[in-house]
C-alpha cells in the first residue's frame, strides 16, 4: 500500500502533462516541496514563485486565465483561502460571470494537516469560506489516487476551483479497479443498511475505521465534491436510509459538509434522521499528534462508532 501525499501525486501528474500542454501555468506563494522543484526544472518558462503574496498571487493568477491559460495557484490552505478572500470574491466569483477564468487554488494543509502548528496553520473554515462564493467548485479528495484523476478534469472544466488537499502521507484508498467518476461528486464505498457516514477528506479514512469495526452495518460515502456534485445519484443513494451521519474536518453548522447534505435532504423531502460531527463553535489550541486532537474533538474511528452504535439503538 503506497503512503503519498495529495500534493506530491498532483504536482508529479502535472508536471507531466506539462510537457505536451503550453497552456498550463503554475504559480506558488514560496511554499516548496521536491515534487514542485522537478516541475520548476521542467517547465521553467511557466513556473512563478510571486514569494508570501496571497493576495498577488489570485491577481497573477486571474490576469494569466484572462489570456486563456489553465493557472495553478499554490499555497499553504488557510492562506490562500483566507488571506486573498478579497482577490478571490473579485477577481475569481465574480469576474467568472463574464469569462472563463480556469484557476485552480491548491490549498495544502486541510483540516489539522498540521496538528502541532496551532490555529494559525490548521483549516476549518476553508469549505464554509469557498462555498459561499457562486462560481467556485471545492473538491475535497480523501485520498491521493483522486487527486491526479482530478488532473485532466481540472484542466479540461474550465471556471475557479479551490482543491482541498491534506497536509499527510496518506495510504489510498481507490485503485485501478475502483475509480470513481469526478462529475459524479462522490462514491459509496460501502452499502449500508439504516445508518450511512457521509464524510470527505481526511476524515473518509477515520470514517472507514468506523465502520468497518466490529461490522456495523452501516454505509459509508466519500464526498469529495462540495459543489455541481450530481444531486439525483446522491439522493438515490441516500434515500433507503434512516439516519445520516456527516463526518468533515471543518466547522459544522457553518456552510460545510453537513449544510450541504442537510440542504439535499430539505430539497429531496427525504425524512431522514441527521446527525453532524466536525469542530464546534472553537479553534483547537491544544498541541499534539492529529488523532489526539481528533481524540478530544470527538472526531476518532471510536466516536464515530459510537455515534453509529446510537442511531442504531434508537
Amino acid at each position: 500500500m503506497t503512503m503519498k501525499t495529495m500534493r506530491d501525486a498532483f504536482l508529479d501528474g502535472l508536471t507531466d502533462r506539462m510537457q505536451t500542454d503550453n497552456s498550463i501555468f503554475f504559480l506558488a506563494a514560496d511554499f516548496g516541496a521536491p515534487a514542485l522543484d522537478k516541475l520548476r526544472q521542467s517547465c521553467p518558462d511557466r513556473f512563478i514563485n510571486v514569494g508570501i503574496a496571497e493576495q498577488n498571487l489570485i491577481n497573477i493568477a486571474s490576469g494569466l486565465a484572462l489570456e486563456g491559460f489553465s493557472v495553478y495557484a499554490y499555497a499553504i490552505a488557510p492562506f490562500i483561502s483566507m488571506r486573498a478572500f478579497e482577490q478571490i470574491r473579485n477577481n475569481l466569483s465574480i469576474m467568472s460571470k463574464f469569462h472563463r477564468l480556469n484557476v485552480n487554488m491548491i490549498g495544502v494543509g486541510a483540516g489539522l494537516s498540521y496538528p502541532v502548528s496551532g490555529p494559525t496553520h490548521h483549516c476549518l473554515e476553508d469549505i464554509s469560506v469557498m462555498r459561499t462564493l457562486p462560481n467556485i467548485d471545492v473538491f475535497c479528495p480523501s485520498d491521493w489516487v483522486l487527486c491526479d484523476k482530478f488532473i485532466d478534469y481540472s484542466i479540461d472544466n474550465k471556471g475557479p476551483k479551490y482543491l482541498r488537499f491534506d497536509g499527510a502521507a496518506l495510504p489510498p484508498i481507490y485503485s485501478d479497479t475502483k475509480v470513481p467518476e469526478i462529475n459524479k461528486g462522490f462514491y459509496q464505498l460501502i452499502q449500508g443498511k439504516d445508518t450511512c457516514v457521509v464524510s470527505t477528506g481526511y476524515m473518509t479514512h477515520t470514517a472507514l475505521s468506523a465502520v468497518n469495526s466490529e461490522n456495523t452495518g452501516a454505509g459509508l460515502i466519500d464526498m469529495f465534491y462540495l459543489r455541481h456534485f450530481d444531486e439525483q445519484a446522491l439522493i438515490a443513494a441516500l434515500r433507503n436510509y434512516k439516519t445520516i451521519i456527516t463526518v468533515e474536518e471543518g466547522f459544522i453548522d457553518k456552510a460545510g459538509l453537513d449544510c450541504v447534505i442537510s440542504n439535499l435532504l430539505r430539497k429531496a423531502g427525504l425524512n431522514c434522521k441527521l446527525i453532524t460531527m466536525g469542530f464546534k463553535d472553537n479553534y483547537v489550541f491544544e498541541l499534539g499528534p492529529r488523532d489526539y486532537l481528533h481524540e478530544i474533538s470527538g472526531l476518532s474511528a471510536a466516536g464515530i462508532f459510537k455515534a453509529i452504535q446510537a442511531a442504531a439503538d434508537k
